[in-house]
């Protein structure tokens, strides 16, 4: 896979495509007031927009892994604390989902409040990201 050649191009429009259905999902998710979903599902949202600037930027495929800082390095992206900050939080918004031990807390933490605050970091994150592409 190392030297394999890849269609940077199509890649990189398959990420942004499958982040923008992501982002849909999102806000769908919002409305119906399944906040700890939405806010998964808003750390795909970041994931895949990063991955398309490391191919964007790399000519390679992106690491496999849902760390946001570790795929921020590997676009070359220059954080500032507030931003890494932001995508370490985010990032667990991915573990506290998917693992039981994690959920129930993640769940009483989830109000609307809550969930709107980080919605709208997603949402600024989003947009920058996107100017990287």
């Amino acid at each position: 896979m190392e030297n394999e050649k890849i269609d940077v191009e199509r890649i990189i429009q398959h990420w942004i495509s499958r982040s923008d259905s992501d982002f849909e999902t999102m806000n769908n998710l919002m409305e119906s007031k399944d906040y700890h979903w939405a806010l998964f599902i808003g750390h795909l949202v970041i994931e895949r927009l990063l991955k398309a600037v490391v191919v964007k930027i790399t000519g390679t495929h992106a690491p496999l892994t849902h760390d946001l800082r570790r795929l921020a390095r590997a676009a070359s992206l220059e954080l500032d604390v507030e931003q890494k900050y932001l995508f370490d939080t985010i990032s667990t918004f991915n573990l506290n989902t998917r693992y039981d031990d994690y959920k129930q807390e993640f769940y009483k933490k989830c109000s609307a409040d809550f969930a709107s605050i980080w919605i709208t970091n997603i949402q600024q994150l989003r947009k920058w990201i996107k100017t990287k592409l």
